[in-house]
This record gives C-alpha cells, structure tokens and sequence, in this order.
C-alpha cells in the first residue's frame, strides 16, 4: 500500500480516453484493448486520475482534494486510498507506485 510519499502514475497498460467530465480507462494487453474491462471514472475520480502523473505524491494529491472539494484531510485521505482499492479490486492494472 501507498503512504504519504508515495509517487503515482499511470500504467502503461492502460489507455486513457476523456469525453466530457468523464474518463474512460481501458487495459490493453499486446495492442488489444480488453473492452470486458472497461472502467468509468465519475467526478472525484477523474480529479483523482488527473493528479495522478508521476509527479505528484500522495500527500500532494490528498491536499489538492482538500481545496478543490473543501474536505478535511481524513475524508479526502480516504477518499483517495478508496479510489485506489476500486482500481486494484476492478483488476485494472492502472497505477503504480
């Protein structure tokens, strides 16, 4: 599990698509898209998969949680480390640390 320093980012074996507010992550295995394996991300998770670059820790990203949505550190802590168990529990590959 991730703790405060941790670095994010996205897996390569993922594919990305936004439309509107909304993205769309798709795994991808030796140039195919698992289309079984679709995932949608609301709001608060593309907010989430956005702060996730490979730059940010997650500390930073607990604390852009805690402006943008004007939460305390707890609920936007577990807020983020929830997003990270639905990603892991879908099977969906998408972030490493």
């Amino acid at each position: 599990m991730a703790d405060l320093k941790t670095i994010l980012s996205h897996s390569k074996s993922i594919v990305t698509t936004k439309t509107g507010n909304e993205y769309v992550l798709v795994p991808v295995a030796n140039n195919i898209a698992d289309m079984n394996s679709v995932y949608t991300l609301n709001e608060t998770g593309a907010f989430i998969w956005e702060h996730i670059n490979g730059k940010n820790s997650v500390e930073d990203i607990i604390n852009e949680m805690m402006v943008e949505y004007e939460v305390d550190s707890v609920t936007a802590s577990n807020d983020l480390f929830s997003f990270i168990d639905d990603i892991c529990f879908a099977g969906l590959p998408a972030i490493v640390a």
